[in-house]
């Protein structure tokens, strides 16, 4: 596979029409979307650094909490640079390259999320349902081991889509892909040939996916709301509950939009409406994640807090250092 340019059509680059209907607040969208990037990234950057800096959230949940965080920050950067660089640019052209690699990493880095959620799930059940044994069935080693599968589960079944997408071939030289970034649907439109068993092959490998990892997500909070319901404390029972919560608010947000958009046998669909949607799952949810987890839990606030304290302190110690020095030179 030729990654210049689809040597069956000559096709060497796309046109990403953007954002539907809004031309006229074009100014005003890229200065939403942009503090929309910077706040995502510093808020999952945060999480990232806080859990590996901070000795008490060095636990399987925090450890899961980082990954999902890169995941967070890598599949924004996928997108969101690019689109922001057309809203500054009257081309809006993305070369044949860099759409497929840009399709590639989107649906990679969405199906290790997937993953990752149902595996946080699963710690969450083994946290309150067999407290005893959690800390050997969740050692260091076994964390590691499956963070590493969650992002190789996600790497490989890909893979194949994205070189038949990358082989169709194209009608025209200039073809507009009806969104702001390469999706699967857009691009099957464009293609002049019969894409249906390519559509056929990709609801198969996302109901694999999705459905697999919510099946799981469903079953273990489903013996966790059983468990927890046997607790005879409301005060234990509301404790319990509290470290789920932050998780299920997450799993309903991105599961619920990429069910909408991917689990359905036709690709078709109004421009607009997964337009919104996929806004959700590469702006809402991101964005949001870290409000979620560190608003929500005592420890994380602490950590930042305590993170956020010992840089106020260094600098203050490295002005002071600096005023010294100067001092002395002036003396």
């Amino acid at each position: 596979m030729a990654l210049g340019g689809n040597q069956s059509s000559g096709v060497t680059e796309f046109i990403l029409a953007g954002v539907p209907n809004l031309n006229s607040t074009k100014g005003e969208l890229f200065s939403v979307f942009l503090l929309v990037y910077l706040l995502t990234l510093t808020g999952n950057v945060l999480i990232v650094g806080v859990v590996g800096a901070d000795t008490r959230l060095q636990t399987p949940m925090y450890f899961f909490l980082g990954n999902l965080s890169c995941l967070e920050i890598l599949l924004t950067s996928v997108i969101i640079p690019k689109m922001l660089s057309n809203f500054l640019s009257r081309q809006h052209t993305i070369s044949f390259a860099a759409c497929i690699t840009q399709f590639y990493f989107y649906f990679f880095l969405g199906a290790s999320e997937f993953l990752l959620l149902a595996v946080m799930s699963v710690d969450r059940y083994l946290a309150i349902c067999h407290p005893l044994q959690y800390p050997l069935l969740m050692s260091g080693a076994v964390c590691l081991r499956v963070a590493l599968a969650c992002w190789v589960g996600g790497l490989l079944p890909v893979l194949g889509p994205t070189v038949a997408v990358a082989l169709l071939p194209f009608c025209e030289q200039d073809a507009v892909v009806q969104h702001f970034f390469c999706d699967s649907g857009p691009l099957l439109r464009l293609a002049c040939t019969n894409t249906k068993k390519l559509e056929e092959t990709d609801f198969i490998l996302a109901s694999l996916v999705i459905v697999s990892s919510l099946a799981i997500t469903a079953a273990s909070y489903g013996r966790i709301a059983l468990a927890v319901l046997r607790i005879p404390s409301s005060s234990g029972r509301q404790k319990a509950f509290s470290t789920c919560t932050s998780h299920l608010m997450v799993v309903t947000l991105f599961y619920g939009s990429a069910i909408f958009l991917y689990v359905r046998p036709s690709q078709s669909g109004s421009v607009e409406t997964n337009w919104a949607v996929t806004v959700v799952t590469t702006f809402v949810t991101p964005l949001l994640n870290p409000f979620i987890y560190a608003l929500r839990n005592e420890r994380v606030k602490e950590a930042l807090k305590d993170l956020l304290r010992k840089v106020v302190e260094g600098f203050g110690g490295d002005l002071l250092l600096a005023k010294s020095f100067n001092q002395k030179i002036m003396t």
